[in-house]
C-alpha cells in the first residue's frame, strides 16, 4: 500500500488512546502519559471503565465529538478486528496497535477490516513511534527523543528504546522513532517511500531482522538512498558454512552475502552490530557532509597513532601522506623529535599552542580529514586544548574526528567537541571504523550514480536455440543438462566456450575424438548423478597421445566404478587442453534467492572454489559499470590488473560473460542455477571450459523474478514520423551524453515553459537522475533517430514519474525546439498514456503554465481535464484518469 494515509500516522491533528488507563505501569497508562506530556493536537481518551486521568474519558468511539486522524489502541487481541472496523467507519486513517499477542486469523481480520477504509496500521505488537518536532509520543517508550534530523525505525522494540537511551545521552535528536512490531500493514518499504521525501529527515537508520515485498522494499530503497543517507544493521548474519550443493553458486541462496548485494545495488550501507549502528549515527548526525577518501592522524601518543595506523591498514582506509612542504611547515612549529610522517605525534608534552598550530597546517590538506587523538597529561588539561581546538575543528565543512582517550580527565573536553558537532569517538579504532563507513557508503553513492558506457557490440544471445536445449533437458526429465548442452546454452548466449566431443563410455572412441580435435585434450566423465567430476577422478588434464587417453579413461571408468557404482555412464567429453600462460581461472554463477531472486556471482575459480572463497555477489540485471564494481569487490580483481611481467587481464570478455549471464536470467524463466568455472581468462579474452546449468519446470527466475526491475526491451518500438522512422524507447542509463547533448539543444524559453526555468548547465547527478531510473515507478520514453553523424540522438521525451501506491502519474514532456509543431509532442503523450494504462496508473496529472497554449491545446485534445491551480492564478492542473472510475 506504501505511503497512502501515512501523513495521518506521522502528522496527525488529533490522537485517540483506545485503552487509556490509570493503572500504574500499564502500557494504556503510559502511552496516555507520554502523550499527553507533550503533543500539541487533540487528545481524547476511550476506555469503557472511565478511569480517572484528569480529562474526560469515552466510552466507547461513539462518544468522541468527532474522528482521530491517528488512534493508538493498547486493548486485548480479541478487540482488534471489532476497534479496527469501528475506527474506519468512522473516519480514523491510521492506527499504531501496540497490542501482542494476535493470532493468525486475529491479525488478518485486523487487516481485511483496515483495507476497506484504506487504514494504514502501525504494528500490531510495537513499541509505537516517536515524532519529537511535534511532541508526539504515541509509545510506551521510557523517554521522549529529542528533536533532530534523523529517523530511526526498527522491527526490534527493545531497540528503539535502547537506541533512544543512547541517543539522549549524546544529544542526537531525531525526525522520526518507529518501532514496527510485526509489520502486518506498514512496512520498511512504506518507511522509507515516506521519510525518503521528508523534508524533515536527514538520514535514515533501521534495525532490520526481514524484508518483505523485496521489489518495493528495493525500489523504496533506491529512491530513498538518492535523496538521503540510508544505514541499516541486519540480524542473521550467521554463516550457513559449507553445505552440500549441486553448485557453488546455489549454496549461496537465501544466504547474508545476498542481502548484502541487495543492500550495495540500492545504495545503502550495511553496518554489522547495533554498536557500528551506533558509530554511523555519530558521525552521520555531525559529518555528513565529509568526502574524503583519506585519512591524517593528529595526536600526542605514539602508541595512540601506531593504534590508528593499524585500524586503517585493516579496515582499508589509505593515510594520507605528507607532502615535503607540509613536512617543512610542520618542522617550523613542532619539536625536532616529532614524527615527521602520518600519524603526526607532537610528542606529549604538547601545549595546546602546538596543537593549534599543527591543526592548521594539516587543514590545508582538502582532500583527507583529520582524526586527533589526545590522551590526558599533567602538562596542560585537556579541556584547555579542546577549547583552544574549537575555532579551527569546528570549521564547515566539517574535517575532524575527535578521539579523547580517557573517561574522567576528558569528560570536559569530550563535551565540549560534542556540544560543536565534531564526531567524538572512545577508541582509535571505532573512530578508524566510523570513517571507512563513511567511505564505504560514499562508494555506493557513486556506484548508484554512476553513468555506464554502451553495452558490448556483439551480445545477442539466440533466444530460440537456448530454449530448445532447456525445453529438451525438461521433456527427458532432467533438471540438469549435459555438460555439452550447458556449453552450448553459454555459446547461444554470448559465452566463448572450448569445442565438446560427445563419445560413447569407449576408451577407443575418446581416443578417435581427441585425434579429431587435436592434442593435447582434456578427458572427461560423462554422468547426470556425477555432479563434480573431480570428486570421482573424473577429470585428465593435458592428454597428449591416443595412447594416453586410452590409458585415462580405462583408469576413469575403473575409478568411477569403484566410487560411484550407482552412476549411470552416458560417455566421455573430450576438449582441446587451453594452455594459457598468464590465464586466471575464474567463476561467474548464478542462482535464485528466495527473497530477492535471481543473483550472479563472480570470484576467483578452480576446483578450491569454496576454500579460498574470494568471491562477490549482485542483483541483476548488470550494466558494464556494475559488472566492473563486482569484479572490483573481489581480491582477484587486483591480480587481473597485472603486475610484474603478467598483463592485465582482458576485462571486455569478462564483462561480456556476466551481461550474457544477466540477460540469461531475464529472459529464460526456467534457470535456476548456473556455474561458469573455470572461466579462463588472460589478455586476449576469456573462454569457458567448464559449466553446470539447472533448469526447473517452475519456471524460479526470469525478469519478473529480479529484486530491481530490468530494461523493459519489449517496449521499444519503430514508428514511422515525418516521412521516415524513428526510434521510440525507454531511457537506459547510457543515454545521459546524448540526453546532455539533447537539452543542450533546447531553447531556453521552451525549458522554461516545460520546466518552469532555464539553466545554462545541468549537473551530472540530475543526468543521472533522469536516466538511470526505476522502472517499477518511473517510465521515461525518448524517440530517437539517426543524426547527420550517423549516431542515434534524441529529439524528445516524455516522462511519468508515479506516487509509491500507483495511484497517480505526473508528466512531463520535452521536443527540440526545431521539430515542434510535427506532431512529436501527441505520439509520445499518446505512448505514456497507453504505457501507464497498462501498468494500472489510476490518472495521469500535470501542471502547465497559463501561457502555454501549445501544451494546454495538446492536452485538451487528449482530453484532459484543464481547471485553474488553486494556489497560483498563472497555472492551470490539467488530469486525465486512466482506470474505469479513475
Amino acid at each position: 500500500m506504501s505511503i497512502r494515509n501515512l501523513e495521518f500516522l506521522f502528522a496527525p491533528r488529533h490522537v485517540a488512546v483506545l485503552g487509556a488507563s490509570d493503572r500504574p505501569h500499564s502500557v494504556g497508562a503510559t502511552v496516555w502519559r507520554n502523550l499527553a506530556r507533550g503533543f500539541r493536537g487533540e487528545l481524547f481518551a476511550v476506555n469503557p471503565r472511565q478511569p480517572d486521568l484528569g480529562v474526560p474519558v469515552a466510552r466507547d468511539l461513539d462518544d468522541l465529538p468527532h474522528a482521530p486522524d491517528l488512534a493508538v489502541i493498547c486493548t486485548p487481541p480479541a478487540t482488534m478486528p471489532r476497534l479496527i472496523a469501528a475506527l474506519g467507519a468512522r473516519g480514523t486513517r491510521a492506527a499504531v496497535v501496540v497490542t501482542a499477542g494476535l493470532d493468525a486469523q486475529q491479525k488478518q481480520a485486523m487487516l481485511d477490516a483496515a483495507r476497506r477504509h484504506t487504514l494504514r496500521i502501525l504494528g500490531p505488537n510495537c513499541i509505537g513511534m516517536l515524532v519529537p518536532h511535534l511532541g508526539l509520543n504515541a509509545s510506551f517508550a521510557h523517554a521522549d527523543a529529542q528533536p533532530g534530523q534523523i529517523a530511526f525505525v526498527s522491527q526490534s522494540g527493545a531497540l528503539v528504546t535502547a537506541v533512544l537511551d543512547w541517543a539522549n545521552d549524546r544529544g542526537i535528536g531525531f525526525s522520526h522513532f518507529v518501532s514496527l512490531g510485526e509489520h502486518a500493514d506498514v512496512d520498511f518499504g512504506d518507511m522509507l517511500d515516506y521519510l525518503g521525501s521528508d523534508a524533515r529527515t536527514r538520514a535514515i537508520l533501521m534495525y532490520v531482522e526481514s524484508v518483505t515485498a523485496p521489489r518495493k522494499f528495493m525500489s523504496a530503497a533506491r529512491a530513498a538512498a538518492r535523496n538521503k543517507p540510508v544505514i541499516l544493521v541486519k540480524a542473521g548474519r550467521s554463516a550457513q558454512g559449507s553445505r552440500a550443493a549441486a553448485s557453488h553458486t546455489g549454496a549461496l541462496a537465501g544466504s547474508d552475502e545476498v542481502f548484502d548485494a541487495a543492500i550495495s545495488r540500492a545504495g545503502m550501507l550495511r553496518v554489522n552490530t547495533l554498536h557500528q549502528l551506533f558509530l554511523a549515527v555519530e558521525l552521520l548526525a555531525r559529518f555528513r557532509d565529509n568526502r574524503s577518501e583519506r585519512l591524517l592522524v593528529l595526536t600526542n601518543g605514539g602508541g595512540a597513532g601506531v593504534m590508528a595506523a593499524d585500524a586503517a591498514a585493516h579496515m582499508g582506509v589509505e593515510l594520507a601522506t605528507l607532502s615535503p612542504d607540509m613536512i617543512a611547515r610542520l618542522d617550523a612549529v613542532l619539536p625536532g623529535n616529532w614524527s615527521r610522517a602520518n600519524p603526526v605525534d607532537i610528542i606529549g608534552d604538547a601545549p595546546a599552542q602546538r596543537y593549534v598550530d599543527a591543526l592548521r597546517i594539516l587543514r590545508e590538506d582538502r582532500d583527507s580529514a583529520i582524526l586527533f587523538i589526545q590522551a590526558p597529561t599533567a602538562i596542560v588539561p585537556s579541556e584547555t586544548i579542546a577549547e583552544a581546538l574549537l575555532p579551527l575543528a569546528s570549521e564547515r565543512p566539517p574535517r575532524v574526528l575527535g578521539c579523547w582517550l580517557g573517561h574522567g580527565a576528558v569528560a570536559e573536553a569530550r563535551a565540549r567537541f560534542r556540544a560543536a558537532g565534531i564526531p567524538d569517538y572512545p577508541t582509535p579504532e571505532e573512530a578508524v571504523r566510523a570513517f571507512s563507513f563513511l567511505r564505504q557508503y560514499h562508494r555506493h553513492q557513486a556506484e548508484l550514480m554512476e553513468t555506464p558506457p554502451a553495452l558490448p557490440a556483439g551480445l545477442a544471445p539466440d533466444l530460440d536455440g537456448i530454449r530448445r536445449l532447456v525445453h529438451e533437458a525438461l521433456a527427458a526429465g532432467r533438471e540438469w543438462l549435459t555438460e555439452p548442452q550447458a556449453k552450448e546454452l553459454l555459446r547461444l548466449a554470448g559465452v566463448p566456450v572450448t569445442p565438446v566431443r560427445t563419445v560413447p563410455p569407449d576408451p577407443m572412441a575418446a581416443a578417435t575424438a581427441a585425434e579429431a580435435l587435436g592434442y593435447p585434450v582434456v578427458l572427461k566423465i560423462l554422468s547426470e548423478d556425477i555432479t563434480h567430476k573431480s570428486d570421482v577422478g573424473g577429470v585428465r588434464l593435458n592428454l597428449h597421445s591416443a595412447q594416453e587417453v586410452v590409458e585415462a579413461a580405462r583408469a576413469m571408468l575403473a575409478r568411477v566404478a569403484e566410487r560411484r557404482p550407482d552412476a549411470r555412464l552416458a560417455g566421455f567429453t573430450v576438449q582441446p587442453m587451453v594452455q594459457r600462460r598468464h590465464a586466471h581461472e575464474l567463476i561467474i554463477g548464478a542462482s535464485i534467492d528466495p527473497l530477492f531472486g535471481p543473483v550472479i556471482l563472480f570470484g576467483q575459480g578452480g576446483i578450491a572454489v569454496e576454500v579460498v572463497a574470494d568471491r562477490a555477489l549482485a542483483l541483476p540485471p548488470l550494466n558494464v559499470a556494475l559488472a566492473e564494481s563486482l569484479i572490483e569487490r573481489t581480491r582477484i580483481a587486483r591480480l587481473l590488473r597485472g603486475y610484474r611481467d603478467v598483463p592485465p587481464a582482458h576485462r571486455p570478455s569478462i564483462h561480456t560473460a556476466l551481461l550474457a549471464v544477466s540477460q540469461l536470467l531475464a529472459d529464460v524463466p526456467e534457470i535456476a542455477e548456473i556455474d561458469i568455472n573455470p572461466l579462463v581468462v588472460d589478455a586476449e579474452g576469456a573462454v569457458a571450459l567448464d559449466a553446470r546449468v539447472r533448469v526447473s519446470a517452475d519456471r524460479p527466475g526470469g525478469a519478473a523474478r529480479f529484486a530491481i526491475r530490468p530494461y523493459p526491451q519489449e517496449l521499444v518500438e519503430t514508428v514511422a514520423w515525418q516521412g521516415g522512422t524513428i526510434t521510440v524507447r525507454p531511457i537506459r542509463p547510457e543515454d545521459e551524453a546524448q540526453h546532455l547533448a539533447f537539452l543542450e539543444k533546447m531553447d531556453p524559453e521552451d525549458i522554461r515553459l516545460r520546466i518552469f526555468y532555464s539553466r545554462r548547465s545541468i549537473e551530472h547527478s540530475e543526468l543521472a537522475r533522469l536516466t538511470q531510473i526505476d522502472y517499477d515507478r518511473e517510465m521515461a520514453f525518448i524517440a530517437t533517430r539517426t543524426g547527420p553523424d550517423g549516431r542515434p540522438e534524441t529529439i524528445g521525451v516524455v516522462r511519468g514519474i508515479c506516487d509509491p501506491d500507483n495511484d497517480t502519474a505526473e508528466y512531463g514532456i520535452l521536443v527540440r525546439s526545431d521539430l515542434k509543431g510535427r506532431g512529436l509532442g501527441r505520439l509520445l503523450m499518446e505512448r505514456l498514456i497507453r504505457y501507464l494504462r497498462g501498468h494500472g496508473t489510476r490518472r495521469i496529472v500535470g501542471t502547465v503554465l497559463r501561457e502555454n497554449k501549445g501544451m494546454l491545446a495538446l492536452v485538451e485534445r487528449l482530453g484532459f481535464a484543464i481547471r485553474p491551480h488553486p494556489e497560483d492564478p498563472d497555472l492551470r492542473c490539467v488530469e486525465l484518469p486512466l482506470q474505469p472510475g479513475g
